[in-house]
């Protein structure tokens, strides 16, 4: 792809700050200007080379070629408009929210034709958060989903898809419904169980958290993950999330009848069919 002159990342974290780094170390940036509420978290930035420069006010951010949101989904719209009166004619917005369906129908109402956005969604990340935790490769061999719509300008979607396949992202284009019904099983609703799993045993009061192993770890590692970030993303995508919620709690009761009824064979046919099904998906990547 071209080098962008000058980009802005909106929320310069895990997803925001990684994609600065791996751009920069492709060579695909130049200038790279960081936009956030923390100051502490924009100086760990700044420190680590993720940034040039930061901003608070969106007033002195200046000139730039491509904006990219990297912020919690419901803030994703807002985020631009306070940025609106300051970007020139052609500017690209791209946004990195793992929900589509609202986020691109807000953005394209509210932005001109001639500030063209592109809807994308890099799978990939961590428990982890801020500055400090973002990394070069976070992206390599990580699929990248982008939602254009009839409105998309081609230009504009030819540039976002080559960011992303130069900071090593294997792209796909997808309807932004179809991608929000499809993330809310492999993301949103394991978050969800994770989250839940962690509460449930909180508010039990047993000490079992000592003895939990492996099986523990890796069931509940991304409940760890920042609260604000998860509101926002099972509010924006409430309907598929109720959908595939509702379908696990109808799984759980009828596991839960088998072991209060003793019925060893429906439970161990439950447990195959599951062990079927997860044998068949391949690889543990969501």
């Amino acid at each position: 792809m071209a080098r962008v002159e000058r980009v802005a990342i909106v929320g310069v974290g895990l997803i925001g700050g990684s994609l600065a780094l791996a751009a920069r170390a492709a060579g695909l940036v130049g200038e790279v200007v960081g936009i956030g509420r923390s100051e502490a978290n924009l100086a760990v930035a700044r420190q680590r080379g993720i940034i040039d420069r930061s901003v608070r006010d969106p007033a002195d951010l200046g000139p730039v070629d491509l904006v990219v949101l990297a912020v919690p989904v419901r803030s994703t719209a807002a985020a631009a408009r306070a940025l609106l009166p300051h970007l020139r004619p052609g500017t690209l917005l791209t946004d990195a929210g793992s929900v589509k369906a609202t986020v691109v129908a807000e953005m394209e109402a509210l932005l001109s034709p001639g500030l063209p956005f592109v809807g994308a969604h890099p799978i990939a990340g961590s428990e982890q958060a801020g500055a400090a935790a973002a990394r070069a490769d976070l992206f390599q061999g990580a699929r990248c989903i982008l939602t254009p719509t009839p409105r998309t300008d081609a230009a504009a979607l030819r540039t976002v898809r080559e960011l992303w396949e130069g900071v090593g992202a294997r792209v796909d284009d997808m309807d932004a419904v179809a991608h929000d019904a499809a993330l809310a099983w492999v993301s949103h609703l394991p978050h969800a169980i994770a989250y839940a799993l962690v509460g449930a045993l909180a508010r039990s009061g047993a000490e079992a958290v000592a003895l939990g192993g492996a099986s523990w770890r890796d069931a509940t590692r991304v409940a760890a993950s920042p609260p604000e970030l998860w509101r926002d993303i099972f509010l924006a995508n409430r309907d598929a999330v109720l959908a595939a919620t509702d379908a696990f709690a109808a799984e759980l009761a009828r596991l839960r009848a088998a072991v209060a009824g003793g019925d060893g064979a429906a439970l161990e046919a439950l447990l195959t069919h599951a062990t079927a099904a997860r044998r068949r998906g391949g690889d543990d990547r969501p």
